[in-house]
């Protein structure tokens, strides 16, 4: 385990909100991740996570991560949601279900607006390189996204 894991993980486990930072390779998608696949609810069929993520590549890196971790877990369903892929394909994603959502704001957000992203059910929201997202100008995104997800996460 590394150290951010060791950090991390007892808190995120309990359902504490945390703010946690760490170089490049220290695991903290496997941190937040694990987190977030141990407090899913694989018979409930509805989006239960959200991991938001500055770029299409870290998206997909997130993705991928979260699946090699859930293949001990059964029917987990992690969907990407991205711009850049047609949005009918995403939504025909999501119309079969999904438990984990990892995507980029702006195609997360446009997916709330077009009612083919139901948020009531998450109970847990990563900002996977906030700061970036920040700066990259998302906070609109960010807020939208945010205001639909239930206040007791």
């Amino acid at each position: 385990m590394t150290p951010i894991q060791a950090a991390s993980l007892p808190p995120a486990l309990a359902g504490k909100d945390l703010i946690a930072q760490a170089q490049t390779g220290s695991g903290k998608t496997a941190a937040f991740a694990l987190a977030l696949l141990t407090n899913l609810n694989p018979r409930r069929f509805a989006v239960q996570a959200l991991v938001l993520c500055p770029t299409r590549e870290l998206a997909d890196q997130v993705t991928v991560e979260i699946r090699r971790l859930a293949r001990a877990e059964e029917n987990i369903k992690v969907v990407t949601l991205c711009g850049g892929v047609a949005l009918r394909g995403q939504r025909a994603s999501l119309e079969h279900g999904a438990h984990i959502v990892v995507g980029t704001p702006g195609r997360l957000s446009d997916h709330i607006r077009r009612e083919s992203l139901n948020t009531a059910g998450v109970k847990v929201v990563v900002l996977d390189e906030a700061d970036e997202m920040l700066d990259m100008g998302f906070r609109e995104e960010l807020e939208h996204i945010l205001e639909g997800t239930p206040e007791t996460r």
